[in-house]
């Protein structure tokens, strides 16, 4: 079950927010974290969209995709905790319906339950490339981010809610959710190629303070 430890306000994965934008335009509504909070393997559905089959005239991606196709460029070795992180393509390029799409998964290769924090971004959900003009987002559902179609591109910032989430992964198990790739109202149009780094701080709790531990992990990316 989603704990809260302590409360925070973030925007873009890394930039302190005042509480006063809480609740404003862009504000994502509550993630119940229902793929990965009881220990089991995920059951996010894959998308089986076929990301790289050649198509006619275009020999990188299917018809109806446009703007530039991500590729994982490089990841950091595993931290030194029984926690390990992977990441991988979903949807390689963007469409007029959605835009690019990675999958993050956090295995427990200990022999006892772990719990991890912070519950989103470790999933490096809200987390900013370094450059400031990339955020990673999970699946907006029914409530749309506040972004033009095929541009990709935040008209307005995007604020968490304020709390601070852990969850529980069973030993042997994983955890893994989608995430959308979205320019940033820092970019200057749509998504910018260029090579750029995420990384975020897997933290593991325990019944104290002095049993936690943490470490940090990234990947890069290319959009050509």
């Amino acid at each position: 079950m989603a704990q809260t430890r302590r409360r925070y306000l973030q925007y873009a994965g890394g930039t302190a927010l005042p509480a006063a934008l809480a609740g404003c335009i862009g504000t994502v509504p509550e993630n119940n974290d229902t793929d990965n909070t009881t220990g089991n393997k995920t059951d996010t559905p894959i998308d089986n969209e076929t990301d790289n089959t050649t198509d006619g005239d275009n020999e990188t991606r299917p018809t109806g995709t446009g703007g530039p196709g991500v590729t994982i460029a490089a990841t950091d070795d595993d931290p030194e905790l029984p926690i390990q992180p992977a990441v991988e393509v979903v949807r390689e390029a963007a469409t007029t319906e959605h835009p690019p799409r990675l999958r993050t998964t956090l295995t427990n290769t200990s022999d006892e339950a772990v719990s991890v924090g912070e519950g989103r971004a470790v999933h490096f959900e809200y987390v900013t490339a370094d450059s400031g003009t990339l955020i990673l987002l999970p699946p907006a559902g029914d409530d749309n981010y506040p972004a033009e179609s095929d541009c990709w591109r935040l008209s307005d910032r995007i604020a968490t809610t304020e709390e601070y989430r852990t969850f529980e992964i069973a030993a042997g198990e994983s955890s893994s959710r989608p995430v959308d790739l979205y320019a940033t109202t820092e970019a200057d149009g749509c998504l910018p190629v260029g090579d750029y780094r995420f990384e975020t701080t897997i933290s593991l709790t325990g019944d104290n303070a002095e049993s936690e531990s943490a470490a940090s992990w990234g990947f890069s990316i290319t959009l050509e």
